[in-house]
């Protein structure tokens, strides 16, 4: 390199405040060929010099623009292990993450010269204009604007958001993530900031899995497009906001729950997934026990009283109160729902939603609802002493009422209602029986394989180890199959506590939680780990899992 290039290479003021790989390049320091295999050498990466025609893909290439393509410089093509990035600039390199994200798969860089890249690029669009016209007329008819599927968006202003040319690529980059989620069958979304990063995160089977880490500079973009979607105010970042988000996959009906917080590096979203026209499961598809089910199914035809679900969030309380009403669902009966949000729509059966906006709420609602001549009400969740008096008052008018509570286990219902005001001779005179459940992983059938289970955590099952002995028992390992967890999908366990005289006759004392559920074990309660290590014993799911959820 001569004296006086090496000296304006050395001051960036000198390169008019170009980048010195580029400058290099541009100025004809350096032939490009050799200054690009130096920046494969320097970052590790592998050097090509030529491109073979059995690389070129041209319905890989059609997934981008020929304008964006040449723009940055890159170009997909297809690899021996996979899917490769050939780009001829360093700076191209963060866009690897994008293109990742659009094809669904992992990606590795190579590093080729600009003047191969054009030329693979000129071959791939001009056979693909002469064979296939319909993507041509879709090329066509996209503007250079709309066909940045994953250029950079530097201005996060809200009025830049709302022009139609440069929001496109986000609308597309969040319905990209979106359709992976429903794909994926996950129930929540969460885009969280960083301070040098976005992290998007899918819950997949109760547990959160990261899938994309995204640049900083996307999230302003991201959230105000999320924002935008649910009729939410994209100039408050100020103050938590929650909406909803419909929308239509293919075939498939997906409402979306919004919730916006705002955190020290900008707002963190999360999204809850919901399929309107997922199937709704029978009884006998809920995993029960038999005994379980048959009692459950006695006390679900009895005229009058209230049956509680109980759980955390997400166990899947919901579920199992929509199959006991497709269980009694007849045109004899008027069955009514009030909800927040309608999860499933069932046949037949009558369902509100509450709206604080206007003042329906779940008390509100259940009034009106009462004069609807009901036979069986479902209430989504009993949150107030108001809404619990007026749930009794419609058992004790004879009307059979389903609920659900937020409790770790059944006994604690009881209790629970209690505390909320209820009083006791009345909820004595009314609760049926009390369901607790949870949701554990199912293992995966490909991978799983025999376990002997640490003598800690034989330890820790006390009593209902014995429920295991002489039983093989399975752990997980993780596959391509099930996304190396070792799970796919998940089934309930259950605690079923029928309110006998003896629960009665407690309730009435106003004794604590741990007097009733002595007083139910006493009647043959069996415990949600009990019911868990059945689920062990047949292969379902593992000693790991069950502790992880019961011990919760």
């Amino acid at each position: 390199m001569p004296e006086d290039a090496l000296a304006r290479a050395c001051r960036p003021e000198s390169r008019g405040g170009v980048p010195l790989w580029r400058w290099l390049r541009e100025e004809g320091v350096v032939d490009e060929p050799r200054l690009c295999r130096l920046a494969a050498e320097a970052m590790g990466l592998p050097f090509i010099a030529a491109i073979p025609q059995d690389s070129l893909d041209a319905e890989l290439a059609g997934l981008f623009s020929y304008p964006w393509l040449k723009r940055n410089m890159v170009m997909p093509l297809r690899g021996e292990e996979g899917v490769l990035l050939a780009l001829s600039d360093p700076a191209a390199l963060p866009l690897r993450q994008e293109a990742a994200l659009l094809l669904g798969c992992d990606i590795r860089p190579v590093f080729c010269p600009s003047g191969i890249l054009v030329k693979a690029m000129e071959s791939v669009f001009e056979s693909e204009r002469t064979s296939d016209t319909t993507t041509n007329d879709v090329l066509d008819s996209l503007d250079a604007g709309e066909t940045e599927i994953l250029a950079p968006f530097e201005n996060e202003r809200i009025s830049d958001l709302l022009e139609e040319n440069d929001d496109a690529p986000f609308i597309r980059l969040v319905n990209l993530i979106i359709a992976q989620a429903v794909r994926e069958k996950a129930s929540d979304i969460h885009f969280e900031p960083y301070q040098d990063a976005m992290r998007v995160r899918f819950r997949l089977d109760g547990v959160l899995y990261d899938r994309h880490t995204l640049l900083r500079r996307y999230h302003g973009a991201i959230v105000s497009r999320i924002k935008i979607m649910a009729r939410l105010n994209i100039a408050e970042k100020r103050l938590p906001q929650d909406g909803r988000i419909a929308l239509t996959l293919g075939e498939r009906q997906v409402d979306l729950r919004v919730s916006s917080l705002p955190t020290s590096f900008g707002e963190r979203v999360v999204l809850r997934l919901l399929e309107k026209n997922a199937n709704v499961f029978s009884l006998g598809e809920l995993g029960l026990g038999d005994d379980t089910r048959a009692m459950l199914e006695q006390y679900i035809h009895m005229p009058n009283g209230i049956i509680l679900v109980t759980g955390p969030t997400g166990s899947g309380k919901t579920t199992t109160l929509y199959a006991a009403l497709c269980g009694i669902n007849a045109p004899d009966k008027n069955i009514l729902t009030i909800e927040d949000p309608v999860e499933y729509q069932i046949p037949g059966v009558g369902q509100m939603q509450v709206n604080p906006k206007i003042d329906l709420t779940f008390a509100a609602g259940l009034r009106t609802m009462l004069r609807q001549d009901p036979d069986v009400i479902l209430i989504g969740e009993i949150r107030d002493k108001e809404t619990a008096d007026i749930a009794i008052q419609a058992a004790l008018t004879g009307h059979l009422v389903f609920s659900t509570l937020h409790t770790n286990d059944a006994p604690s219902a009881v209790t629970r209602l209690i505390d909320m005001g209820v009083e006791p001779f009345l909820l004595a005179s009314v609760l049926r029986v009390v369901l607790a459940q949870r949701l554990v992983r199912v293992l995966c059938p490909q991978c799983k394989a025999v376990d002997t289970g640490s003598p800690e955590l034989w330890r820790e099952l006390g009593e209902d180890a014995a429920t295991l002995e002489g039983q093989t028992i399975y752990r997980q390992v993780g596959c391509s199959a099930c996304h190396q967890t070792g799970f796919k999908g998940r089934k309930a366990i259950y605690e079923i506590m029928p309110v006998g005289d003896e629960i009665r006759q407690t309730t009435l004392r106003m004794a604590d939680a741990g007097a009733l559920r002595q007083a139910a074990l006493r009647d043959g309660m069996v415990t949600l780990r009990r019911d868990g290590c059945r689920k062990v014993a047949n292969g379902d799911t593992s000693l790991t899992e069950i502790l992880r959820v019961v011990n919760q």
